[in-house]
């Protein structure tokens, strides 16, 4: 057969299929080229779950009718001012999606410039052109897209159900929304406005104006359970929220990152945040964060996807870097701060059960009929047998001439130990509540940290191989590994080429024991080769610190007299991630004197 070229419309439709996946995909690619005009106001209106209307109204720029005429030509576009794709400080190309969207939907384009004496339309359906015509507006842009599809009724068939499409619209006005607070959004789907939020006045500092976007768009409860950021490495910043360790979700919805004001999903962030958590985070669960990377343009490669979803580093292992230390930082500096939402949690747990005086059950009744049937002068006999504490429940009453004065002291958040119940949790009073701390899970983390840095300051004990082991490698492998021997030789591995494609090992981290090395040393090199970096040696090593963290720490049973219950807190106050055991569960629970009393009827 021979070779032809493909006529414009088909060849914008196969553009579309790349860039134009479902209704939030316009919406993206709308709303994104309206911030680039400068908006700062944006509304967007949505029906029929996108497929009938979608409408984003700006207050930016706008267009003149030759810009318009263009904006709609295939490589046309307002961006890219010095023609470099490598330095792309916008977040998209006005002239890139466009052409997409007018060659499978109907779009129409109302735009007037500051310099125009009126606007001008442009009406696209199905790739067939028609103007520019005057129109009324004032400055800025309206774009329309309607039957969506229509020209290619086939991909309908992949989109799912109305709520389902508007679910991902609402997802991504959200997600823009929260990287550019100084902007103005408004969302409505269908008959209902679910987003309405105010751009950030000029007066607000950026930290300020991000947080209180994130309260705006996640809700109170996010920023309540965030803890703030701010670090910068190597020309890198790092700002934003970092939900509590036990504040934690099912899955990775929540998490929220942006490079350069732009949403992205990459796999490379994900993994960055989940190291970031390490063992403060319970196995399984996905931290809440919204995070916000800044770096130079050149430093970062936007279109390695159609969707610019994803995005690759110069040098992915300083960003994964700030990432991991940033948030290691952030959730260290905190001290055993509570999460807002576990105590809230453990109210539930107080209020949803049943009232004190029924959940005695029937026994209880039974001692009331008895004490009636036995006459005036004997309840006072009954009822000490029925209340009197067994041996195993009494709690311990801390006597402790050292315990601080909560009320005037504002330097022992964890407050004054109380008591013991349970020989398993010890009772503090703070100034204005209670702690209740498990012991052992909060010994656990206090043993776990003495060995880590006990491992980051004297480094780690190594063991030398008898006769070295020889691991085959793909030469690359090979050379990358030899490349990081200092770093590998810090965690207790030592390691040299040995000859093209292998390595030689000669120690290995004692506390590793007997271990598969060709195994490890293999994922080593996939890692580095993948990500330009590893820390599968460092996770294995604090493994198995987390072990021996765990059998030699404070058990449940073992009963402890007021001084050291106070030093365990006093301890837990000064040690990082103290709020969380070793796998991620709280440490401590804090109850308000306040929500006390409101269980009890007193407020």
């Amino acid at each position: 057969m021979a070779v032809r070229r493909l006529p414009d419309t088909i060849v914008d439709r196969i553009a579309a299929g790349e860039v134009i996946e479902r209704p939030a995909s316009v919406v993206k690619e709308l709303v994104e080229n309206a911030i680039d005009a400068g908006a700062m106001r944006i509304d967007v209106v949505v029906e029929g779950g996108g497929r009938r209307l979608i409408r984003v109204d700006d207050d930016g720029a706008g267009m003149a009718p030759g810009d318009l005429t263009l904006a709609v030509e295939r490589h046309a576009t307002s961006k890219l001012p010095e023609g470099d794709l490598v330095d792309i400080r916008t977040l998209g190309f006005r002239g890139e999606a466009l052409p997409s969207i007018g060659s499978v939907a109907r779009l129409t384009i109302t735009s007037r410039s500051a310099f125009d004496d009126h606007a001008s339309r442009i009406v696209v359906d199905a790739g067939v052109r028609e103007g520019p015509m005057p129109a009324a507006r004032s400055q800025g842009t309206r774009v329309e897209v309607s039957e969506l599809f229509h020209a290619t009724p086939a991909r309908l068939r992949f989109l799912k159900s109305e709520p389902a499409e508007n679910q991902a619209v609402t997802d991504v006005v959200r997600r823009l929304a929260l990287a550019h607070p100084e902007v103005g959004f408004s969302l409505t789907v269908g008959e209902r406005n679910t987003l309405s939020v105010a751009g950030a006045g000029a007066m607000i500092g950026e930290a300020q104006a991000q947080a209180d976007r994130i309260a705006d768009v996640l809700g109170d409860e996010f920023r309540d359970n965030g803890i703030p950021l701010d670090n910068e490495r190597g020309g890198a910043r790092l700002t934003g929220l970092a939900g509590h360790p036990n504040w934690h979700r099912a899955n990775a919805r929540h998490l929220y990152l942006f490079v350069n004001g732009r949403p992205v999903k990459d796999r490379s962030l994900l993994g960055a945040v989940r190291a970031g958590y390490g063992d403060a985070m319970t196995h399984g669960r996905w931290p809440a964060c919204a995070l916000f990377l800044t770096l130079d343009p050149h430093e970062v490669d936007v279109n390695v996807h159609p969707a610019k979803a994803e995005v690759r580093f110069r040098d992915a292992g300083l960003v994964r870097g700030l990432i991991v230390s940033g948030l290691r930082t952030a959730l260290a500096g905190t001290g055993p701060k509570p999460s807002a939402a576990m105590a809230e949690a453990t109210l539930s747990r107080f209020r949803g059960g049943a009232p004190a005086y029924a959940s005695a059950g029937p026994s209880a009744y039974a001692v009331s009929n008895a004490v009636a049937a036995r006459g005036f002068s004997e309840p006072a006999v009954v009822f000490e047998a029925f209340a009197a504490p067994s041996a195993d429940a009494r709690a311990t009453i801390v006597q402790d001439e050292t315990v601080p004065d909560v009320h005037l002291s504002q330097d022992f958040p964890l407050g004054a130990a109380r008591a013991q119940l349970h020989e398993t949790f010890i009772v503090a009073q703070t100034g204005d509540g209670i702690v209740i701390v498990d012991q052992h899970a909060a010994h656990e983390r206090l043993v776990y940290e003495r060995l880590k840095t006990a491992i980051e300051t004297h480094g780690v004990a190594r063991q030398a191989l008898l006769i070295p082991e020889v691991v085959d490698l793909d030469p690359a492998d090979a050379e990358r590994l030899a490349d990081k021997t200092h770093e590998l030789a810090e965690l207790g591995l030592v390691l040299e080429p040995f000859g093209p494609g292998a390595v030689a090992v000669n120690e290995t981290p004692a506390m590793l024991g007997d271990f598969d090395v060709k195994g490890l040393v293999r994922d080593l090199a996939d890692d580095i080769a993948e990500a330009g970096t590893s820390t599968r040696l460092l996770d294995r090593l604090e493994a198995i610190a987390s072990t021996m963290a765990c059998h030699g720490s404070v058990r449940a049973g073992r009963r402890l007299n007021g001084q050291e219950m106070n030093a365990l807190l006093r301890e837990m106050e000064a040690t990082p991630n103290s709020g969380q055991c070793n796998h991620g569960r709280p440490t401590f629970v804090e109850l308000k004197l306040a929500d006390i009393e409101r269980l009890f009827g007193r407020r």
